[in-house]
């Protein structure tokens, strides 16, 4: 795409639920796309506007029951499950780059499916690969901050100790289907734990710390929280580390300086500088022997569809910025 006029045509699949509206809100003002259909079986003939409220007078677009194959990118944003199910129904012409937003093929395991292979999509880790990929497994959210927060130890070897780890994340984190502890009356001024330490991001982080230390095998002891806010997840992430504060704070720095959405600090950090934007902030303190690693992202956009555009602009050759300028909600 590099020096090309010619727009990039996407598809969307899944286009009614939180991952969807995310990535029409990002495509619409994306110099390089042009949106060719956005495909929801539940609201087909209805405009866009009338589900995602906040995109009235930005686009006159409706919901497609139809699929086309005239396109150069399909962003598949259904359910863990449907994503395979998908691609199993539906024949994908080889031409389609396929960015999937699902858990189906993020892991080596599972990343393949007929004659299609996925790439793990974390810039910060497969840039390189990225840019030569056909289809993407884009990674999970807390996958993200975690990993973000994690791989430069272990791009050095230093990931040689336990790691513990609280995570908290906002509601949208659960997918737009209503449940008990995603209602308002239950979630505003609260806050409770759920899948301590075997939460299914785990995997992902293994895998991605595995291919930067081979061999690593300690425990990561992760206990993650519901927060009573709608988007964004904050991480505190500790371990023992025989680098000087200066000398992780250097670490880190030199690991992202090539990353343009991801940032390294001494300075403290919250939810408000990076909710809306596709950044990641890192904050480095060193606690006596402990290393002390805040990872603050926003889940639906660096931990989800943000990160999907990021990996699209880096497949099709364009600036891995493009369209992703995004204003926090902090002021």
């Amino acid at each position: 795409m590099t020096g090309s006029t010619s727009k990039i045509k996407a598809g969307i699949i899944g286009g009614a639920g939180y991952t969807g509206g995310e990535m029409l809100r990002i495509l619409v003002n994306h110099p390089h796309v042009d949106i060719d259909f956005v495909h929801s079986n539940s609201n087909a003939g209805n405009y866009i506007y009338e589900v995602h409220t906040d995109l009235f007078g930005d686009t006159d677009l409706k919901f497609s029951g139809e699929l086309s194959s005239n396109i150069d990118v399909s962003f598949l944003c259904v359910g863990h499950g449907d994503a395979k199910k998908f691609l199993e129904a539906n024949d994908i012409p080889d031409s389609v780059k396929i960015i999937d937003l699902s858990q189906d093929f993020r892991l080596a395991e599972s990343s393949k499916l007929k004659a299609k292979s996925f790439v793990y999509g974390l810039p910060e880790l497969n840039r390189e690969t990225i840019k030569k990929a056909h289809n993407i497994a884009n990674p999970g959210c807390f996958a993200t901050c975690l990993e973000l927060g994690l791989l430069p130890l272990a791009s050095v070897g230093l990931l040689n100790n336990e790691v513990h780890i609280t995570g908290t994340t906002g509601s949208t984190g659960a997918g737009q289907s209503p449940s008990p502890t995603t209602h308002f009356t239950w979630r505003n001024d609260n806050l409770s734990i759920y899948k301590a330490f075997e939460h299914q991001h785990l995997k992902e982080v293994n895998q991605s710390l595995n291919q930067l230390q081979p061999g690593f095998g300690q425990a990561i002891n992760f206990v993650p929280y519901r927060g009573d806010f709608t988007r964004g997840i904050i991480t505190s992430i500790y371990t023992e580390c025989e680098l000087s504060g200066e000398e992780a704070l250097k670490l880190y720095e030199d690991y992202y300086a090539g990353h343009p959405f991801t940032h390294v600090t001494k300075r403290n950090i919250d939810l408000k500088q990076i909710v809306n934007t596709n950044k990641c902030f890192i904050q480095i303190a060193k606690h006596g022997s402990k290393l002390l690693i805040t990872s603050i992202i926003d889940n639906l956009t660096k931990g989800a569809s943000g990160q999907a555009v990021q990996n699209m602009n880096l497949m099709f050759g364009l600036e891995e910025t493009a369209g992703l300028k995004l204003k926090a909600t902090g002021f």
